[in-house]
This record gives C-alpha cells, sequence and structure tokens, in this order.
C-alpha cells in the first residue's frame, strides 16, 4: 500500500518500532451509549508505506511525525471533506541545479509558454479519449461535436507560437501574462474543459440519480462534483510527492501562476492525469452503482461524501494508480502511480537541456 491513508476519526497514530507505525482506534458508541465500532489496533510496517495523507481528526505524536520525515515520507493534511490544509516534507533534495533551471525556465516567458501549451495538450487529448471511449459506448450528437471541438483546440495549440515581446515584472515576482501566448492557452484550456464537461453527466448511465449540469467547484453543488474536487485534492497530493522526491521547488510553476502557498509545479503536471485518474474512478463509482445519494451530506446547497463511502473512493482511487498501461512514450508496462514520477523525471531532463521537449502523457 503506498499511500496511507489514515481517515478514523480520534484515531492516535504513534511509534510502535523503528520501523512501524501503531495505529489506535477508540471504540465508537451512538446514541444511548450502543456500540457501534470496537477499539482495535493496527501496526503499518513504514516498508510499505510511501506517503502518509490524514483526513480529518486525526492525532499523530511527534515521534511518528519525526520518524516518517526521516524515512523520507511525506505527510499530506486535508480536511474532512478534502481540502488540502498542508504538507510536511522532509528536507530539500540536493539537487539546486534542477531548482536553478526550473526558476529560469519560470522567468523565460517563451519557455514557459511552451510547457503551458504542452500541459494542457496533455489535458485536453486525455479528456477527448475519454470522451471517445464513451462515444463508442454509446454514438451521441453532443459527444461527437465537442470531440471535434476539442481536437479543433488542440490543433490550433499545435500552430501556437509561444514567442514574446517586451514583459514586466509583477511585485508579486510572477511575470506579467497579459497579451502573452500563456493568456491565450489559459482561455483555450477553459474552453477546451468546458466542452468536456458539457459531455461528463450523459457520461454517468443514470444521469436522473446523478444529475451533472456542469463543473462547480467550491463549493460542489452535486455529487459527482463532490467526488471531482475530493479526486483533484488527493491527486495533487500524488504529484506534490513526486515533483519533491525529484528535487523540484512544487511553488515554482508555468501553467499555474506561482503565488504565495499554491503548488504550482504540482498543479502543472497533474493536468494530463486529471481525466485518466480522478475523472475515470469518479464515472467507475457511480456508473457501477458503488455508491449511492445517502452516502453524500447536503449542507447548505454543499455536497459532502460521509466518512464511511469515502474509504470506498479511497480504495477505487489507489486502485487506479496502480493499474498498469503501456507506456506510449517508453513501451513497457507501468503503474499509473510511476506514470506521473517519469512525467516530473522528463520535465527535469528538458528543463536541464538533455531533451528538447517535454512530452506529454497522452492515452488511447
Amino acid at each position: 500500500m503506498p499511500t496511507l491513508y489514515l481517515t478514523e476519526d480520534r484515531a492516535l497514530v504513534r511509534r510502535d518500532t523503528e520501523d512501524c507505525l501503531l495505529i489506535q482506534v477508540p471504540e465508537k458508541r451512538g446514541e444511548g451509549g450502543a456500540l457501534i465500532a470496537p477499539a482495535f489496533k493496527k501496526r503499518i510496517p513504514l516498508v510499505k508505506v510511501d506517503d502518509v495523507v490524514v483526513i480529518g481528526e486525526v492525532t499523530m505524536t511527534s515521534s511518528a511525525i519525526h520518524m516518517l520525515l526521516e524515512k523520507n515520507i511525506e505527510i499530506h493534511f486535508l480536511g474532512y471533506y478534502g481540502q488540502f490544509k498542508g504538507r510536511l516534507t522532509p528536507g530539500l533534495s540536493k539537487n539546486s541545479l534542477l531548482r536553478m533551471a526550473q526558476h529560469r525556465a519560470h522567468n523565460d516567458l517563451c519557455k514557459r509558454g511552451e510547457l503551458a501549451r504542452r500541459f494542457v495538450t496533455g489535458k485536453l487529448s486525455n479528456q477527448r479519449t475519454m470522451l471517445q471511449r464513451s462515444n463508442r459506448r454509446q454514438a451521441d450528437p453532443l459527444f461527437k461535436q465537442e470531440i471535434e471541438q476539442i481536437g479543433g483546440i488542440i490543433r490550433r495549440l499545435s500552430t501556437l507560437s509561444t514567442e514574446v515581446g517586451t514583459t514586466y515584472t509583477l511585485a508579486t515576482g510572477d511575470t506579467g501574462i497579459e497579451g502573452t501566448p500563456i493568456e491565450t492557452i489559459l482561455g483555450m484550456e477553459g474552453a477546451g474543459s468546458a466542452a468536456y464537461f458539457n459531455c461528463f453527466g450523459n457520461m454517468l448511465s443514470d444521469q436522473q440519480q446523478w444529475a451533472f449540469a456542469g463543473r462547480v467547484k467550491r463549493p460542489p453543488t452535486d455529487p459527482a462534483n463532490a467526488l471531482l474536487s475530493y479526486g483533484y485534492a488527493l491527486l495533487t497530493s500524488q504529484v506534490a510527492s513526486a515533483v519533491q522526491m525529484i528535487g523540484f521547488d512544487q511553488f515554482i510553476g508555468y501553467l499555474h501562476s506561482s503565488v504565495y502557498g499554491r503548488p504550482a509545479l504540482a498543479l502543472d503536471l497533474m493536468e494530463e492525469f486529471r481525466p485518466i485518474i480522478v475523472d475515470s474512478v469518479v464515472l467507475t463509482l457511480l456508473n457501477n452503482r458503488m455508491l449511492s445519494k445517502d452516502d453524500f451530506y447536503v449542507e447548505l446547497g454543499a455536497y459532502r461524501l460521509k466518512n464511511e463511502p469515502r474509504k470506498t473512493f479511497l480504495t477505487r482511487f489507489e486502485e487506479r494508480l496502480n493499474e498498469e498501461i503501456t507506456h506510449p512514450i517508453f513501451g513497457y508496462k507501468v503503474k499509473y502511480r510511476r506514470c506521473i514520477e517519469l512525467q516530473a523525471r522528463l520535465l527535469a531532463k528538458y528543463l536541464t537541456g538533455e531533451i528538447n521537449e517535454y512530452p506529454p502523457l497522452i492515452t488511447r
């Protein structure tokens, strides 16, 4: 289990041995003192753990935190409903040359635009693939229309020049993008994603139960949007771990603006994985009736996944990360989890001049 998810409220996580965590979960009682679930303990050998995701009210002792950091295991903290709260990471990699190259590329609007174009091309290509797969199962005129529209945007992206003239620097340290190709790329990304999500509801087998009018982020106003937002938060943590391990500064990005506290590079690299990992998981859960309307809270019009069904989502999410595909660039079998790391390494090779271009991961 590469990722350890800690989701039990009031659980205590402490150091057990030099290589093992002990998780203690108290008993749960309902109204009138009726026992709902007995207390239990579980030991987790760290040899099986790559990173830890803490969700909700979980207590970790300082000795447990120290042991995880000593073993280069990141700890991600999410709110009860999946909101990203923060991250504890081991010390920065010694690869200062990579970070210098990363910063130089950020300040070069031409190179930054080229990377932004490739991230968006990867995302839109994989969104189009998701629509094409669905359209093969159930021919729909709307699918054909939006597939053609996304294809047209991808073709325009491929010929878009990223050359820029005079630029200026904002007080935040981010380079101004108004009137540059990056602003154009962001507009094309928005148009392509809008076309994709215009069809997303039609990919759901029970459209009456899972009504989806479009992508709504904050707050999610229907179950499908709640699952998408939750999955994207988990995926951000996965990608952030990969870029940290390789030696990047995760707060310096290219497509996403580098503002205070935003893991911009993780958000950049996750774009091409959104449809093929998170969207795929959401469609599987809803179309295979693994979740129901009763699995969600509704508070002030916002939908949130309950605790027990959240475990179902996490299980399917992990299964998807561990699915194998034939890598479109290298030609060998590899898990999606490993694909994320490989994309980060390809980006590093591009920035340090070892390869001439960054190739996004595009599935068929």
